[in-house]
């Protein structure tokens, strides 16, 4: 019998055609297209907008790249950067990657020792940290770190400037500038001119969902073809500012939000703090916002719950005007004529409903980009018929990170689009997704098995996720191959699209779908006790009364109701049979997500192991009798 023939190959339709490169080419690039362009816009303390311009950007990172090198960090050096996102992580990034040090990056969501584990394990010789809360994490754990002597702190504590710990000196950024100044010390120029494309750029560590992370190794090389080809899809230019407001830490907003704006000529404004953001996108009035899922989730609750708080005319304009925008999206996106009479009551429907969509968003967004999760075709459809155009894509960063990106003239909801220049997609037989390209990671740092077990010999990456490919090579993402469920009868269950589902009720604010080699699917839900209130204002919730209102007959009969309502499309061996329902939300401090807000399914289900088998021993029970 012949042999099975291997699943097609999706190649993007563009070839990556460039040369070799690396992320001083970026830079240079993002500085020659207009040295006199605002570049970086930061929020002030007094509540003002300052912007610097790209020449006085680059003035900056050679300044401080002159003090690294008079600090004796040398090419090839790993230096750490532990702070949330703000300009001075911009400025101290470029200065590492242009100055051939390798910038290890870290989550400011970490505990000390998550910190020190990240340090030693990548050999850090120096760190950037943002403030003090930041510089006591490291100088908790400092006498655990051979070779690091180096703490440069972006807003550092008045007693700590300048000072010595045990043999670490702690120096400001101001400092640093001050030192790397044309009156400073001789030493390397931070041009980048002996950085090769092969060289490492970066470790960034993995979040670790189920055991230790790992440094994943990526090249100039792979971020600079990566750059490129996230701007052949992505129409960005000198008259676009972005919003950066997601982890600096992740791939994601490195590459979009950092180096991809940058080479583009976009200026980037730094959102004050994650809480801020909505405030901050009207005020700096955006024409990009780089998000998650859970960004564009908040906006439509918030529309929906305003709708459902309104009187009967303000919902029948709503559902009017939504039926409008609907007609005219699947319109537009077959590409269709719209026609006058119905471009004209999409004209009256924006008046009346979507201007204010656009005005909670600032104004000016032309587009949306949604990442590092997947989003919901009905939140994504529903953006798009007031107007505000999601892109969504997929990466990993192990991709550095970006694979896929839907093109803004063929958006295909449910999808995360077809491959980035350059780049070639294969559907293993169990499902898996198979990635090969020039952005595809050198490995994981100090890992060669990991490396082995990712890699193949010809250089496909194996990412983990179960996927699909469409026959013009749109992909759409099943679900993670690690959290597929087997049930007790053999049943796949992936579980991704039926929490997804169920967390679109305003009455759920987690959920987790658990029942791997068990006879049916249990949902473990934390409820929205916020949701709860507004329908119940007559029982107050405390804080302390969490866990008590959770195993509350009445909350346990509303949330029954509200989950096989959202799960009744599903198949019936995939709908949850029985509710877990908890009164303490998952958090990166509490062990149960990661610092990318990702679900630790093992911690949850070993930390509410007791009461998962008693719901079961009591199924089981129920079925005998």
């Amino acid at each position: 019998m012949p042999d099975k023939a291997p699943p097609p190959i999706r190649e993007a339709a563009q070839p990556f055609d460039f040369g070799p490169g690396t992320l001083v080419d970026v830079f240079r690039h993002g500085l020659e297209l207009d040295p006199g362009r605002r570049a970086l816009t930061a929020r002030q303390p007094d509540g003002t907008w300052r912007s610097w311009t790209a020449a006085e950007a680059a003035e900056r990172v050679r300044r401080i790249g002159r003090a690294l090198a008079a600090a004796g960090l040398e090419a090839g050096d790993h230096v750490a950067i532990l702070s949330n996102t703000r300009m001075e992580w911009a400025l101290a990034d470029w200065a590492c990657v242009t100055s051939g040090l390798v910038v290890v990056t870290v989550y400011p969501t970490l505990p000390a020792d998550q910190v020190q584990f990240v340090l030693e394990d990548s050999g850090a010789r120096a760190v950037f940290v943002e403030d003090g809360d930041q510089l006591a994490k490291v100088l908790q754990v400092h006498d655990r770190l051979e070779g690091l002597d180096r703490v440069f702190v972006f807003e550092p504590p008045e007693n700590e400037r300048g000072a010595n710990h045990a043999g670490i000196q702690v120096r400001s950024l101001a400092q640093m500038e001050r030192a790397g100044g044309p009156s400073g010390p001789a030493g390397r120029e931070g041009t980048g001119s002996s950085v090769r494309p092969e060289d490492t750029a970066t470790l960034i560590y993995t979040s670790g969902t189920t055991g230790e992370p790992k440094g994943v190794m990526l090249s100039h090389h792979n971020l600079f073809t990566n750059t490129i080809a996230a701007s052949m899809v992505l129409p960005i230019g000198h008259t676009d500012r972005v919003l950066s407001w997601l982890p600096l830490s992740h791939a994601f907003e490195r590459l979009a939000g950092h180096y991809l704006m940058w080479y583009s000529g976009a200026e980037i404004a730094y959102a004050e703090s994650v809480t801020s953001v909505a405030r901050d996108m009207v005020e700096t009035g955006p024409t990009f916002v780089i998000g998650v899922p859970r960004l564009y989730e908040k906006f439509y609750d918030a529309v929906m719950e305003a709708v459902g708080h309104g009187g009967p005319a303000k919902k029948a304009i709503f559902r009017v005007a939504k039926r409008i925008g609907d007609l005219r999206a699947s319109r537009q996106l077959a590409h269709r004529p719209v026609g006058r009479l119905l471009e004209g009551a999409y004209g009256v429907a924006e008046k009346l409903v979507f201007r204010k969509l656009h005005e909670r968003t600032g104004g000016r967004v032309r587009y949306f980009v949604s990442g590092a999760a997947p989003l919901s075709a009905e939140i994504a459809r529903f953006f798009y018929s007031g107007g505000l155009v999601v892109l969504e894509g997929y990466g990993l960063t192990e991709t550095s990170p970006v694979t896929n990106v839907n093109p803004p003239n063929d958006i295909r909801f449910g999808t995360v689009g077809p491959p980035v220049a350059g780049t070639e997609i294969r559907i293993a037989e169990d499902g898996e997704i198979l990635i090969r390209g020039p952005q595809v990671m050198q490995g994981y740092f100090r890992r060669p098995e990991a490396t082995r077990a990712a890699l193949s010999e010809d250089g496909w990456f194996r990412t983990g996720d179960i996927g699909e490919l469409d026959a013009d090579g749109y992909l759409t993402i099943t679900d993670r191959k690690k959290n597929i469920l087997v049930t007790a009868a053999g049943k796949n269950i992936a579980p991704q699209p039926i929490e997804e589902l169920i967390a679109r009720s305003p009455f759920v604010e987690q959920v987790v779908l658990l029942g791997d080699r068990r006879k049916f699917p249990l949902a473990l839900v934390v409820p929205s006790f916020q949701a709860y209130k507004a329908a119940f204002p007559g029982r107050p919730v405390a804080d302390s009364e969490r866990e008590k209102l959770a195993a509350h007959p009445d909350l346990q009969r509303l949330m029954e109701d509200e989950v096989l309502a959202r799960v009744s499309p599903c198949a019936r061996y995939e709908r949850p049979k029985k509710l877990l329902l908890v009164g303490r939300p998952f958090t990166v401090e509490g062990g149960e997500l990661t610092p990318t807000l990702k679900v630790k399914r093992r911690v949850i289900e070993k930390r509410y192991a007791d009461r998962i088998e008693e719901i079961y021993r009591k199924a089981e029970a129920e079925s005998r009798d």
